[in-house]
């Protein structure tokens, strides 16, 4: 787990909090409790990267609509969801609404810490292609106008000779165009280039 990596304990319960907090301490997890929903999300600003535990029924705003935020926000928090008195068919909703897991109260330790163990792994996954993603945008807007209609030819699949044709210039002048592509997007290959390309837009 990443030194910086926070789980997010949410519950309207002080025993709850302060047990759940006793238990990922003690498994080496860095924890910050808060007594609302309304609490988390005014302290998001400056909340350190890691995941969210939290109960699904709370007063004022609930585990799923504090997803819901988190979801538009694109906060980045993967979150278990903590049910109990029946809450089944809640939990399932939000697993579809991207809830990494739900845990029956009362919870086995194991199952618990196996879940946030889960999310912070995802967490780490999603933030290392969500750099990777930044990278090839900045080197695609680093590009000159003419280097990007170049680079769509070649997304079309066209051939040199038929970006010239379509862009009006020499096939040779494509040719140092593509190289020059090729170099600012730090791509070996034009398979590369493109599966860059497409999971950049």
């Amino acid at each position: 787990m990443a030194a910086s990596q926070v789980v997010h304990v949410i519950d309207d319960d002080a025993d709850v909090r302060q047990s759940l907090a006793f238990l990922l301490s003690t498994e080496g997890h860095a924890v910050r409790v808060h007594d609302s929903a309304l609490a988390f999300l005014k302290a998001l600003p400056d909340a350190q990267d890691g995941c969210v535990v939290t109960d699904i029924r709370m007063p004022e705003m609930d585990g799923l609509e504090l997803q819901r935020r988190l979801n538009e926000l694109k906060a980045g928090f993967p979150v278990i969801i903590m049910t109990g008195h029946g809450d089944i068919s809640l939990a399932v909703t939000a697993m579809k609404a991207g809830a990494v897991d739900f845990i029956e109260k009362p919870f086995d330790d194991e199952a618990l810490l196996s879940a946030v163990r889960t999310a912070l792994a995802r967490h780490a996954t999603d933030s290392e292609r969500q750099a990777r993603l930044a990278a090839v945008q900045s080197r695609l807007a680093a590009l000159s106008a003419r280097e990007r209609e170049v680079l769509q030819g070649l997304i079309a699949g066209k051939a040199n000779k038929v970006i010239a044709y379509d862009l009006g210039i020499s096939a040779r002048t494509v040719e140092v165009h593509r190289a020059n592509v090729m170099t600012k997007m730090q791509a070996d290959s034009l398979s590369e280039l493109v599966r860059m390309v497409l999971a950049a837009t």
